[in-house]
Protein backbone atom coordinates (compact mmCIF):
# COMPACT_ATOMS: atom_id res chain seq x y z
CA UNK A 1 0.00 0.00 0.00
CA UNK A 2 2.80 2.43 1.04
CA UNK A 3 5.03 1.74 -2.24
CA UNK A 4 1.63 2.53 -4.45
CA UNK A 5 1.50 5.99 -2.42
CA UNK A 6 4.53 6.71 -2.97
CA UNK A 7 4.00 5.68 -6.61
CA UNK A 8 1.48 7.57 -7.21
CA UNK A 9 3.74 10.30 -5.31
CA UNK A 10 6.13 10.02 -7.68
CA UNK A 11 3.67 10.23 -10.62
CA UNK A 12 2.12 13.52 -9.90
CA UNK A 13 5.51 15.17 -8.91
CA UNK A 14 6.90 14.22 -11.96
CA UNK A 15 3.79 15.74 -13.91
CA UNK A 16 3.97 18.95 -12.31
CA UNK A 17 7.61 18.99 -13.06
CA UNK A 18 7.19 18.29 -16.78
CA UNK A 19 4.40 20.97 -16.83
CA UNK A 20 6.85 23.56 -15.67
CA UNK A 21 9.83 22.68 -17.83
CA UNK A 22 7.18 22.59 -20.79
CA UNK A 23 5.77 26.14 -19.45
CA UNK A 24 9.67 27.88 -19.15
CA UNK A 25 10.73 26.46 -22.21
CA UNK A 26 7.44 28.16 -23.81
CA UNK A 27 8.19 31.07 -22.13
CA UNK A 28 11.91 31.28 -22.88
CA UNK A 29 11.07 30.78 -26.73
CA UNK A 30 8.96 33.73 -26.48
CA UNK A 31 11.95 35.93 -25.29
CA UNK A 32 13.94 34.09 -27.98
CA UNK A 33 11.66 35.07 -30.52
CA UNK A 34 11.02 38.66 -29.43
CA UNK A 35 14.79 39.45 -28.99
CA UNK A 36 16.30 42.17 -30.88
CA UNK A 37 13.04 43.89 -31.48
CA UNK A 38 11.33 46.99 -30.34
CA UNK A 39 8.35 45.30 -28.12
CA UNK A 40 5.35 47.42 -26.77
CA UNK A 41 2.78 46.75 -24.24
CA UNK A 42 -0.73 46.63 -26.12
CA UNK A 43 -4.29 45.43 -25.09
CA UNK A 44 -5.66 42.51 -26.73
CA UNK A 45 -9.09 40.62 -26.51
CA UNK A 46 -8.99 37.68 -23.79
CA UNK A 47 -12.41 36.95 -25.04
CA UNK A 48 -14.74 37.82 -27.51
CA UNK A 49 -16.05 41.57 -26.82
CA UNK A 50 -19.59 42.26 -27.58
CA UNK A 51 -20.39 46.14 -29.13
CA UNK A 52 -21.57 48.54 -27.01
CA UNK A 53 -19.60 47.09 -23.72
CA UNK A 54 -18.36 49.80 -22.25
CA UNK A 55 -14.48 50.48 -21.18
CA UNK A 56 -15.11 50.10 -17.30
CA UNK A 57 -16.62 46.96 -17.87
CA UNK A 58 -13.63 45.37 -20.31
CA UNK A 59 -11.73 44.57 -17.05
CA UNK A 60 -11.93 40.19 -17.69
CA UNK A 61 -12.20 40.56 -21.06
CA UNK A 62 -8.45 42.22 -22.27
CA UNK A 63 -5.09 40.99 -21.20
CA UNK A 64 -1.68 42.63 -21.89
CA UNK A 65 0.33 41.37 -24.03
CA UNK A 66 3.83 42.09 -25.57
CA UNK A 67 4.21 42.26 -29.70
CA UNK A 68 6.99 44.08 -31.72
CA UNK A 69 6.13 47.33 -32.29
CA UNK A 70 5.71 46.58 -36.20
CA UNK A 71 2.78 44.75 -35.53
CA UNK A 72 1.07 47.33 -33.13
CA UNK A 73 -1.97 48.95 -34.46
CA UNK A 74 -1.76 52.86 -35.33
CA UNK A 75 -4.31 53.71 -32.35
CA UNK A 76 -3.90 50.59 -30.20
CA UNK A 77 -4.54 50.76 -26.80
CA UNK A 78 -1.98 50.40 -23.85
CA UNK A 79 -4.26 51.41 -21.12
CA UNK A 80 -7.78 51.04 -20.45
CA UNK A 81 -8.18 54.63 -18.87
CA UNK A 82 -7.14 56.28 -21.82
CA UNK A 83 -10.74 54.92 -23.76
CA UNK A 84 -12.77 57.29 -20.61
CA UNK A 85 -16.43 56.77 -20.76
CA UNK A 86 -16.09 54.90 -24.54
CA UNK A 87 -17.99 52.40 -25.48
CA UNK A 88 -17.17 49.49 -28.24
CA UNK A 89 -18.40 50.74 -31.41
CA UNK A 90 -17.59 46.42 -33.08
CA UNK A 91 -17.37 43.39 -31.63
CA UNK A 92 -14.11 42.47 -30.86
CA UNK A 93 -12.71 38.63 -31.32
CA UNK A 94 -10.13 36.78 -28.95
CA UNK A 95 -6.84 38.23 -29.59
CA UNK A 96 -7.69 41.28 -31.07
CA UNK A 97 -5.47 44.82 -30.31
CA UNK A 98 -7.93 47.12 -28.70
CA UNK A 99 -7.94 50.17 -30.84
CA UNK A 100 -8.92 53.89 -29.83
CA UNK A 101 -10.79 53.99 -32.93
CA UNK A 102 -13.03 51.30 -32.67
CA UNK A 103 -14.72 52.96 -29.15
CA UNK A 104 -16.89 55.71 -29.41
CA UNK A 105 -18.60 57.57 -27.21
CA UNK A 106 -22.07 56.47 -25.47
CA UNK A 107 -24.14 58.83 -27.52
CA UNK A 108 -22.54 57.86 -31.27
CA UNK A 109 -23.18 54.07 -30.95
CA UNK A 110 -26.42 54.74 -32.49
CA UNK A 111 -24.85 55.76 -35.55
CA UNK A 112 -24.05 51.81 -36.62
CA UNK A 113 -26.74 49.96 -38.20
CA UNK A 114 -30.08 52.52 -38.39
CA UNK A 115 -29.48 51.40 -42.39
CA UNK A 116 -32.31 48.59 -43.71
CA UNK A 117 -29.44 46.93 -46.16
CA UNK A 118 -31.73 46.05 -49.43
CA UNK A 119 -31.64 42.31 -50.40
CA UNK A 120 -28.83 40.37 -51.80
CA UNK A 121 -26.60 43.38 -51.20
CA UNK A 122 -22.87 42.82 -49.13
CA UNK A 123 -21.62 45.00 -46.67
CA UNK A 124 -17.78 45.76 -46.63
CA UNK A 125 -16.23 47.91 -44.14
CA UNK A 126 -13.16 50.81 -45.13
CA UNK A 127 -10.83 52.25 -42.69
CA UNK A 128 -10.28 55.73 -44.33
CA UNK A 129 -8.27 58.91 -42.74
CA UNK A 130 -10.85 62.23 -42.76
CA UNK A 131 -10.14 63.79 -45.49
CA UNK A 132 -10.73 60.75 -47.97
CA UNK A 133 -14.29 59.99 -46.36
CA UNK A 134 -15.74 63.93 -46.54
CA UNK A 135 -13.81 64.62 -43.52
CA UNK A 136 -15.84 61.76 -40.93
CA UNK A 137 -19.40 63.96 -42.06
CA UNK A 138 -20.93 60.75 -43.71
CA UNK A 139 -24.03 59.22 -42.48
CA UNK A 140 -25.64 56.13 -42.57
CA UNK A 141 -27.96 56.23 -44.79
CA UNK A 142 -25.97 58.68 -47.01
CA UNK A 143 -25.23 57.32 -50.77
CA UNK A 144 -21.78 58.30 -52.00
CA UNK A 145 -19.35 57.96 -55.02
CA UNK A 146 -16.60 55.42 -54.58
CA UNK A 147 -13.10 56.69 -56.39
CA UNK A 148 -10.31 54.35 -56.89
CA UNK A 149 -6.82 56.39 -57.27
CA UNK A 150 -3.66 54.17 -58.64
CA UNK A 151 -0.18 54.83 -59.20
CA UNK A 152 1.15 52.99 -62.15
CA UNK A 153 1.90 49.36 -62.00
CA UNK A 154 3.87 47.36 -64.55
CA UNK A 155 2.58 44.99 -67.52
CA UNK A 156 4.13 41.64 -67.54
CA UNK A 157 3.18 40.76 -70.77
CA UNK A 158 4.87 40.84 -73.88
CA UNK A 159 1.62 41.79 -75.84
CA UNK A 160 0.73 45.49 -75.84
CA UNK A 161 -2.73 45.70 -73.48
CA UNK A 162 -5.45 48.67 -73.23
CA UNK A 163 -5.69 49.91 -70.20
CA UNK A 164 -8.54 52.25 -69.05
CA UNK A 165 -8.11 53.51 -72.87
CA UNK A 166 -4.79 54.02 -73.24
CA UNK A 167 -2.48 50.98 -74.75
CA UNK A 168 0.72 50.26 -72.80
CA UNK A 169 3.51 48.33 -74.64
CA UNK A 170 4.86 45.17 -73.49
CA UNK A 171 7.00 45.74 -70.65
CA UNK A 172 5.60 49.26 -69.62
CA UNK A 173 3.60 50.90 -67.07
CA UNK A 174 -0.08 51.51 -66.20
CA UNK A 175 -0.38 55.47 -66.37
CA UNK A 176 -1.61 56.91 -63.42
CA UNK A 177 -5.18 57.24 -63.04
CA UNK A 178 -8.39 57.93 -61.19
CA UNK A 179 -11.59 56.93 -61.41
CA UNK A 180 -15.38 56.26 -59.70
CA UNK A 181 -16.03 52.56 -59.21
CA UNK A 182 -19.51 52.83 -57.83
CA UNK A 183 -21.83 55.43 -57.98
CA UNK A 184 -24.91 56.17 -55.67
CA UNK A 185 -23.26 53.37 -53.19
CA UNK A 186 -25.51 52.86 -49.75
CA UNK A 187 -23.69 54.04 -46.31
CA UNK A 188 -25.17 51.43 -44.08
CA UNK A 189 -23.11 52.28 -41.21
CA UNK A 190 -20.36 54.97 -39.59
CA UNK A 191 -17.73 54.75 -36.91
CA UNK A 192 -15.13 57.12 -35.81
CA UNK A 193 -13.26 58.01 -32.97
CA UNK A 194 -14.27 61.50 -30.70
CA UNK A 195 -13.79 64.49 -32.76
CA UNK A 196 -11.03 67.21 -31.61
CA UNK A 197 -11.34 70.72 -32.34
CA UNK A 198 -9.53 72.67 -34.95
CA UNK A 199 -9.67 75.81 -33.51
CA UNK A 200 -10.87 77.26 -29.71
CA UNK A 201 -13.92 76.50 -29.80
CA UNK A 202 -16.71 73.57 -30.34
CA UNK A 203 -17.24 74.58 -34.22
CA UNK A 204 -15.15 73.14 -37.04
CA UNK A 205 -14.66 70.06 -35.24
CA UNK A 206 -12.90 67.41 -37.20
CA UNK A 207 -12.56 63.52 -36.22
CA UNK A 208 -9.22 62.18 -35.17
CA UNK A 209 -7.36 58.10 -36.33
CA UNK A 210 -9.79 56.60 -39.01
CA UNK A 211 -13.72 56.86 -40.11
CA UNK A 212 -14.89 53.73 -40.67
CA UNK A 213 -17.46 53.49 -43.39
CA UNK A 214 -19.78 50.61 -44.12
CA UNK A 215 -21.24 50.16 -47.63
CA UNK A 216 -23.89 48.10 -49.22
CA UNK A 217 -22.54 46.65 -52.34
CA UNK A 218 -23.23 44.09 -54.86
CA UNK A 219 -20.56 40.85 -54.56
CA UNK A 220 -18.48 42.37 -58.02
CA UNK A 221 -18.39 46.07 -56.37
CA UNK A 222 -16.91 44.62 -52.97
CA UNK A 223 -14.21 42.90 -54.85
CA UNK A 224 -13.40 45.77 -56.85
CA UNK A 225 -13.62 47.90 -53.54
CA UNK A 226 -11.50 45.36 -51.64
CA UNK A 227 -8.55 45.60 -54.75
CA UNK A 228 -8.65 49.26 -54.68
CA UNK A 229 -8.45 49.38 -51.47
CA UNK A 230 -5.35 46.76 -51.46
CA UNK A 231 -3.21 48.11 -53.98
CA UNK A 232 -4.57 51.43 -54.76
CA UNK A 233 -6.81 54.62 -52.47
CA UNK A 234 -9.58 54.96 -51.91
CA UNK A 235 -11.90 58.29 -51.65
CA UNK A 236 -15.75 58.77 -50.87
CA UNK A 237 -17.89 61.76 -52.10
CA UNK A 238 -20.86 62.45 -51.35
CA UNK A 239 -23.35 61.79 -53.71
CA UNK A 240 -27.23 62.32 -53.29
CA UNK A 241 -29.71 59.97 -55.59
CA UNK A 242 -30.50 62.71 -58.34
CA UNK A 243 -26.96 63.70 -59.07
CA UNK A 244 -25.55 62.69 -62.83
CA UNK A 245 -23.44 60.08 -63.11
CA UNK A 246 -20.28 60.06 -65.23
CA UNK A 247 -17.67 57.37 -66.44
CA UNK A 248 -15.15 59.46 -67.01
CA UNK A 249 -11.05 58.01 -66.09
CA UNK A 250 -8.73 60.47 -65.29
CA UNK A 251 -5.13 60.18 -66.42
CA UNK A 252 -2.02 61.82 -66.34
CA UNK A 253 -2.86 62.86 -70.04
CA UNK A 254 -6.30 63.96 -69.49
CA UNK A 255 -6.53 65.49 -66.05
CA UNK A 256 -5.94 69.27 -67.73
CA UNK A 257 -9.00 68.88 -70.49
Amino acid sequence: MKRRIVGVATAIAMAAAGTFVIVAYVGSAEDRALAGQRTVDVLVAAKPIEKGTAADDLGDLVKTERIPAKVRAQDAVGDLADLGDRVAAVSFSAGEQLTASRFVKPGDLALAGQVEVPDGLLQVTLALSPERAVGGLIEPGSTVAVLGSFEPFDIATDQPVDVDGTVVPPGGKTPNSTHIIKQKALVTSVQQSDAVASSDTDENQAPKGNVYVTLALTGPEVEQVVFSAEHGTVWLAFEPEDAPTDDHVVTRANVYQ
